[in-house]
């Protein structure tokens, strides 16, 4: 480790996400050996006393209550946008005016317009810019990549992805920020379907052509914040999707079928793919995330069939970096490999995927699907991205 080259990060958000980063930059030390030492400098949130106790519990030096004041600090090099998504970016944008490295949560942006100009920003920063797609760096998603890329499959010809859970499945739940277009962009789509369309992207390639539907099955849901003891909360209307659902060619040849719901009961976090190819095929579920199931068509007769493979090995990509084989990694370790390759990518001056570029592409897909729904056809990714 560099003692002397110094990482200095800074966040801005603690709830969930800021959680779980938080974790992962703790954690990277321990687990792997970094070019260079890092320095939880300082957290930012608008509620002082919770950013107060978020910064004692979570390991962070100090804190700011502007974040504006955070991204000015001449003591951070790194800076983590963890908020909710309406602030993206003029956050990353501001922090890269400000000489600043950026990690920010999908989506990227609120439109394709945002997102052209923070991948042109960060372009012109030559500064290191990566987004939260964290599902990417479990090691059996990245072994399916070897496998893939290796030819293994053969030609890839289709891709089922979903991504299903039950959040929003009471309608008594209260109204909360992802449920708003103005402060979340979408619903389900952007929330937990940009998960998905990042892996197929990362897996089997660009999106050439998308068709899709929404639903919203719940219109309102109650305002926590409006009910005294003895009276009815009021009612806040809910403008996002709660389910959305989409056909896709790719630039490849391949076809694909995605849904993401917040309404699938029984689902409590069930992102999952399945991709075939002319020699084979690949099967995940984060829900079970170690495991990768494998099919090869030139297996002997009588043998074939699904094998599953325990994604744990030194073989297999990170997982040589914690524990012996067998013994299973979680939801926490996406987020330690992900940021494993961010502070590579600072301190050895690479590019780090995925980057806003890669935010960008995606951007564009949740576009071209929403627009598919309001125009009732097909839409090509070109028509939504700037030629």
């Amino acid at each position: 480790m560099n003692a002397s080259k110094r990482i200095r990060v800074g966040m801005i958000g603690y709830k969930f996400m800021g959680k779980a980063h938080s974790n992962a930059y703790r954690q990277l030390p321990f687990f792997f050996d970094l070019p260079s030492a890092l320095e939880l400098k300082a957290i930012a949130g608008r509620n002082e006393e919770e950013v107060k106790t978020a910064a004692e519990k979570m390991g962070w030096l100090s804190y700011e209550t502007d974040w504006q004041r955070l991204i000015q600090r001449e003591d951070i090099d790194l800076v983590d946008i963890a908020t909710p998504n309406h602030v993206h970016a003029e956050m990353a944008i501001a922090a890269l005016k400000a000489g600043k490295h950026v990690i920010c949560e999908k989506p990227m942006a609120m439109s394709v317009k945002e997102a052209v100009q923070m991948k042109a920003i960060a372009e012109q920063s030559g500064k290191v810019n990566m987004i939260m797609h964290n599902y990417r760096f479990a090691p059996a998603v990245q072994y399916a990549k070897k496998l893939i890329d290796s030819g293994r499959l053969g030609k890839i010809r289709h891709i089922r992805a979903v991504y299903l859970n039950e959040s929003m499945l009471d309608p008594n739940r209260p109204f909360r920020w992802r449920l708003s277009k103005a402060i979340a962009g979408y619903g389900a789509h952007g929330d937990i379907g940009s998960h998905i369309i990042d892996l197929a992207r990362f897996l089997v390639g660009e999106f050439r052509e998308v068709t899709g539907m929404m639903e919203t099955f719940v219109k309102e849901r109650p305002d926590a914040s409006s009910g005294r003891a003895g009276q009815a909360a009021g009612m806040i209307e809910v403008d996002v999707d709660d389910t959305t659902a989409f056909l896709a060619r790719f630039e490849n040849g391949a076809v694909g079928v995605f849904e993401a719901s917040r309404f699938a009961g029984g689902n409590k976090n069930g992102n999952r793919f399945e991709i075939n190819g002319e020699k084979g095929s690949i099967r995940w579920d984060l829900e079970n995330m170690n495991h990768l199931h494998l099919y090869l068509t030139d297996d002997e007769e009588g043998m074939k069939g699904f094998r599953t493979i325990n994604c744990t090995e030194p073989v297999h990509p990170y997982a040589g970096h914690y524990w012996p084989p067998g013994h299973i990694l979680g939801y926490e370790h996406t987020f330690i490999n992900l940021m494993y390759e961010l502070i590579n990518g600072i301190v050895n001056g690479t590019k780090p995927q995925p980057d806003f570029g890669d935010g960008l592409r995606n951007q564009a897909v949740l576009e071209a699907v929403s627009k598919s729904v309001e125009l009732g056809r097909w839409i090509k990714i070109s028509e939504i991205l700037p030629s």
